[in-house]
């Protein structure tokens, strides 16, 4: 295990930085459009959390599919 690298960045690593868009609330900071009576506010943040589990999901598995390589 000496010689593999394990800190190497790869390209599908850049999917982590999609949760990031969440902490910027001027955005999202509002009422209109609604879903189902809920504000905007609200299931925006919701959503990020699906968005957020796939993103990992997606990094997970490329990552467990290129270590099997090494």
């Amino acid at each position: 295990m000496a010689g593999k690298s394990h800190g190497r960045l790869r390209p599908y690593h850049l999917l982590l930085l999609l949760p990031l868009f969440s902490l910027w609330v001027p955005f999202y900071n509002r009422i209109d459009p609604t879903l189902a009576g809920i504000p905007f506010f609200y299931w925006f943040q919701m959503a990020w959390i699906g968005v957020t589990v796939l993103a990992l999901l997606i990094v997970y598995l490329l990552e467990r599919r290129s270590g099997d390589k090494l």
